[in-house]
């Protein structure tokens, strides 16, 4: 959730790592800090707000210093502060510690190193650990032994980077839960949580395990299991172009990535669906097929945008496919004792691929019996190595913390799953046919549908002070008015609730009155009448109707004061297109409102602790 950055090499480290930081900080911008070794001294710099202000403290510190750690943080112990800031340092300020994760036994640990004399200065749970290395390391043992008993010692989650003023020459790191990975350059390495902070410097990386530890110097890297145990690791290319987390001419990230989505739509098919050949090829699901095709049940689990583009492929699946399927909130999946078993395929859906939440369901499910599928964005990310299979989903990096590209290309690929495993279950080559035209045809949907931004703008203008907002759908656009009223949560600071249309009249109508907007996608399908029903009775109520409504939908105009056009598509990939207007509608509010679109408060982007 937080960003780790550290360089060890011949160049100067400073702007390295604050570039780094920089390029991490939609990953934690609560706080933020380096630790400089230089001269058998640690230089600590941290301020509180956002990596300008630590990059204002920091200038003119670049000089000599060949080795630094970073790290810009999403408060989880103690408030966002410049006390609790990382890095954390030992009594002595010859140790600094940077670490993502929680440490679930700390407050044991923090009684015994206060009766045993050590001085704590902030509230945090990672300030624990420096202690323990402290403890040790006064006692004689090296820094590397140190490091290593006092993980040991931990219980929880962590990525961590250990720096020592008497060992200049080394930086210690290790992992258990949280992403690490350390770029491979020429008499340099960089550390990093994510491959976005170190591709400017290095394509050339490899990936820490869970349970490793790595001795970094400028000339080489040792990796080992805490039990000391080596451990030989690879070298993998990066194929992340630098362009790809650059802004642009867009105002905001966010911005960009709903912009992209025909591209990146385009990319999840690309090479999977092919035109006139009535053939879905999903290269990391062909070895499990047979097991896919005869699943007694499949199981989505998510969080968040992941959990309501898996409800859309609930729908795929049962209706088209006519496989049982069951979606679950990652976070509550493993703590009721799921019965699941051989027979079962559970897919883990995580645009980071490192949800801490999802990642233990799919290790929970592989435990049982199940068939452990993931299906993520982040080549080589730990849901993607830990799984028995999966698809990736192409969208390329996303900065933005509201998700929007990675959605509608979570949903793409499991409309091809559908098509998949629906062909392998004897739907016939007719109505296949007329999917498979239907999912070529999205991407210039998409772009018919992103030309209405500017009227869009126009209504978040009107908009824009709603302190409540109503979101409404049917059959699998329910979890589309989910999405929409998370977006516009999560970057307005609106309240905003989604409801299946006919729960309305269950408790949320009385929330209806002249002041309240309410957002209701009413494509023409199967159940267009009913939602047309549901509108009346929001008319009848005063509320103020916004519609996403198909292009030919000539007498809804009269039923809506604002209605924003979509074109028509197949009823269960309509979410595909029906999501984008609520996209560009919860930005357009937020832009209004003067929010930071791209980095929302309380909010960071890959949720790595539980």
């Amino acid at each position: 959730m937080c960003g780790i950055v550290g360089y060890i090499g011949g160049r100067s480290a400073v702007p390295i790592v604050l570039d780094g930081l920089r390029r991490l900080e939609y990953r934690g911008y609560d706080s933020a800090g380096i630790a400089i070794l230089r001269g058998g001294q640690l230089e600590v710099i941290k301020r509180a707000g956002k990596m300008s202000v630590l990059e204002d403290a920091a200038r003119g510190s670049d000089h000599d210093s060949s080795a630094v750690i970073g790290h810009t943080r999403w408060a989880t112990h103690g408030e966002p502060n410049e006390t609790n800031a990382h890095p954390h340092v030992d009594c002595r300020s010859e140790i600094a510690v940077i670490h993502n994760g929680v440490i679930e036994n700390y407050a044991v640990l923090k009684r015994k190193l206060l009766d045993a004399g050590h001085l704590f200065r902030s509230a945090t749970d990672t300030e624990v650990l420096v202690h323990l290395i402290e403890q040790l390391y006064v006692q004689g043992v090296g820094l590397e032994l140190a490091v290593r008993q006092a993980l040991l010692q931990i219980r929880g989650t962590y990525g961590i980077i250990v720096a020592a003023a008497r060992e200049p020459e080394k930086l210690i790191v290790a992992r258990n839960g949280s992403p690490l990975l350390i770029g491979v350059g020429e008499n340099e390495n960089i550390i990093a949580s994510d491959a976005s902070a170190l591709v400017r410097h290095t394509r050339k990386v490899m990936y820490l395990a869970d349970g490793e530890m790595a001795v970094v110097t400028a000339g080489g890297i040792t990796t080992t299991t805490l039990a000391d145990v080596p451990v030989e690791k690879f070298i993998q290319e990066l194929t992340l172009d630098l362009q790809e987390i650059e802004r642009g001419a867009f105002d905001h990230f966010m911005l960009k990535e709903i912009h992209e989505q025909p591209e990146t739509i385009r990319n999840a098919m690309r090479g999977r669906l092919i035109a006139g050949e009535d053939h879905v090829k999903l290269g990391g699901l062909e070895h499990v097929k047979e097991k896919l095709v005869e699943a007694k049940r499949i199981i989505f689990v998510g969080c968040g945008t992941s959990w309501h583009a898996a409800l859309v492929g609930e729908y795929l699946l049962e209706q088209i496919a006519g496989v049982p399927t069951e979606v679950e909130y990652a976070s509550e999946f493993r703590y009721r004792n799921p019965v699941i078993g051989p027979g079962d395929v559970v897919f883990a859906v995580s645009q980071s691929g490192e949800t801490a939440d999802t990642l233990a369901a799919l290790r929970q499910a592989r435990e049982q019996g199940a068939t452990a599928l993931g299906i993520v964005n982040v080549v080589g990310s730990t849901i993607a190595r830990e799984s028995d299979g999966g698809v990736y989903i192409h969208a390329g990096p996303e900065i933005g913390v509201a998700s929007t590209k990675a959605f509608t290309s979570q949903l793409t690929v499991l409309a091809l799953i559908t098509l998949l495993i629906a062909k392998g279950r004897g739907v016939s080559s007719e109505k296949l046919g007329l999917l498979y035209n239907e999912l070529l045809e999205l991407p210039e949907k998409v772009e018919y549908v992103l030309k209405t931004s500017g009227k869009i703008a126009e209504v978040a203008r009107e908009f824009r002070n709603a302190p409540n907002v109503l979101y409404l759908g049917r059959g699998a656009n329910f979890p589309v008015a989910l999405e929409g009223a998370l977006k516009l949560k999560e970057i307005s600071y609106i309240h905003a609730e989604g409801y299946p249309a006919a729960e309305m009249k269950h408790g949320p109508i009385a929330l209806i009155d002249e002041r309240m907007p309410v957002v209701v996608i009413a494509p023409k399908d199967a159940i267009y009448e009913k939602v047309i029903s549901n509108i009346q009775e929001v008319r009848a109520r005063k509320g103020r109707l916004i519609v996403i409504a198909n292009e030919d939908d000539h007498d809804i105009a009269e039923l809506a004061e604002v209605v924003i056009r979509v074109p028509r598509t197949f009823g269960f990939f309509g979410p595909i297109i029906n999501v984008i207007p609520l996209q560009l509608l919860a930005y357009h509010i937020a832009v209004a409102r003067r929010v930071n679109v791209d980095q929302p408060r309380n909010l960071a982007k890959s949720v790595t602790v539980e």
